[in-house]
């Protein structure tokens, strides 16, 4: 617990000593960075995975299921 204390106080004073104008640096080139198309790309690429793997499931029974339904009624 102490050395978690400690990193901690250690952390603030470092960070206080940076000051704002370091702050407004990083920010900054964090935003440089996320807007490079190369990084929106990738960024879509992995939204459009998520999307598939937590919805898709669902879609794809559904799509089954009809498809089952009408060749049923076919018969």
């Amino acid at each position: 617990m102490w050395k978690f204390l400690l990193g901690a106080a250690v952390g603030y004073v470092l960070g206080a000593r940076a000051g704002h104008e370091r702050y407004e640096q990083l920010r900054r080139t964090y935003q440089r960075v996320a807007d490079h198309p190369a990084v929106q790309g990738a960024a879509g690429v992995v939204r459009a995975r998520v999307d598939e793997a937590v919805n898709g499931h669902r879609h794809a029974d559904a799509a089954g299921e009809g498809a089952r339904r009408r060749a049923g009624a076919v018969r």
